[in-house]
């Protein structure tokens, strides 16, 4: 590791191995001397804010409140895949409609505690105006980790002990974060920062130095890279520049993830800041436009759908509501379409027989009872480009 400090930090001898080892301690956000923004990173930050723009736009044709129940599924699947779980799209729905799934439960319920810790974060933020804070990250962090593998490496507690990144043990680790008693100033300086204490950073742009700045303090000893994740999507719902967080980067990251990792360790031993943030906007365009793409794909699927159950005649109002649940949860029992729907077990397992006959659910365990209804043409349009 280099000796000297960079414009992201610098690098501090530690006492305790025998051997020793270095830790990195951030300089303060924001950037000193300040971002230098080359007509390509002004390109770059352009092209991103239109991107998240259209998504916004799109987005607002699809009932946000439903599309956000999907793409709060899919990134839970994608960010704990990062992580090393194998639990697919399916196997969470699957899970939550009946409890079940094709991988082991644990992993399943890694996902699904995901799931868990987004929605109390974007709950947290509507219901009491919050800004991102340190506690809130906790909370957050607490969610996402009880019952979860990790679970018993302090939920929802900033560290008390040195971890590392890589190796086995510091001493040969490929990243060390600040020690306990110098994690907590940068902790501070980062809420500061968010909170625009020293001035007015671009929402995107911000974003994007606090996600590195979150990865490199490194304050729980296990979640991090979840935390880090999700911190984008909140951020730009807190700032204003989405009304949901629509906007999950994990795909990206596990795509690249060398480049990732190597973009992220240049800031801290070169003070790369603006080759950081043109890999990460990179990443904001591409992301943002295939959610668009996605969300554009769902509306007409769902208007050729429904017309098609619109011409059942009689049978097309039982039909409607039963299939409305069905584009919701995407994985659905007959029990469970029937408390939500409003209509009876009879009536929602017709309904669902009559939707199967037109090709829109399929029955996806060939048993005789408790079976499982998917919308696998919904499913096939959030599943492209996840592998």
């Amino acid at each position: 590791m280099p000796a000297t400090a960079t414009r992201a930090g610098r690098w501090v001898r530690q006492q305790g191995e025998a051997e020793g080892f270095s830790a990195f301690l951030p300089a303060r956000l924001p950037p000193d001397p300040p971002l230098q923004f080359t007509p390509e990173l002004q390109r770059l930050s352009e092209a991103a804010g239109r991107a998240i723009g259209r998504l916004e736009g799109v987005s607002a044709s699809l009932e946000p409140e439903r599309l956000l129940y999907m793409y709060v599924r899919k990134e839970a699947v994608l960010s704990s895949a990062i992580e090393g779980t194998q639990s697919t799209l399916t196997d969470l729905l699957r899970f939550e409609a009946a409890g079940v799934s094709g991988t082991p439960l644990n992993e399943v319920r890694e996902v699904s505690r995901y799931v868990a810790a987004l929605l109390h974060g974007i709950k947290r933020i509507r219901s009491s105006k919050l800004l991102l804070s340190l506690r809130l990250i906790r909370e957050i962090h607490g969610v996402l980790m009880t019952g979860a593998r990790g679970g018993n490496k302090a939920p929802g507690e900033f560290r008390r002990t040195q971890n590392w990144v890589g190796g086995t043990r510091p001493g040969n680790a490929r990243f060390v974060p600040p020690p306990p008693h110098d994690m907590h100033a940068a902790l501070d300086n980062l809420e500061r920062f968010l909170h625009d204490e020293y001035g007015f950073t671009a929402p995107v742009i911000k974003a994007g130095l606090a996600h590195a700045q979150f990865e490199t303090i490194h304050p729980f000893l296990d979640g991090n890279g979840r935390v880090g994740r999700l911190l984008v999507s909140l951020m730009l719902v807190v700032d204003g520049v989405l009304s949901q967080p629509f906007l999950y980067l994990s795909l990206y990251f596990k795509r690249h993830r060398a480049d990732y990792y190597d973009a992220l360790q240049r800031v801290r031993t070169h003070g790369a800041w603006e080759e950081w943030l043109q890999f990460y906007l990179i990443g904001v365009e591409a992301v943002a436009n295939q959610a668009a793409d996605t969300a554009t794909a769902l509306v007409a699927l769902f208007a050729r759908d429904g017309a098609r159950i619109q011409a059942l005649g009689r049978a097309a109002g039982s039909a409607l509501r039963v299939y409305d649940v069905l584009r919701r949860r995407i994985v659905v029992s007959i029990s469970g379409v029937a408390k939500e729907a409003l209509v009876t077990w009879p009536t929602a397992k017709a309904a669902l027989e009559r939707l199967e006959d037109l090709g829109i659910a399929t029955e996806s365990t060939g048993r005789r009872r408790d079976r499982l209804y998917t919308y696998r043409k919904q499913l096939a349009i959030l599943d492209r480009g996840t592998m």
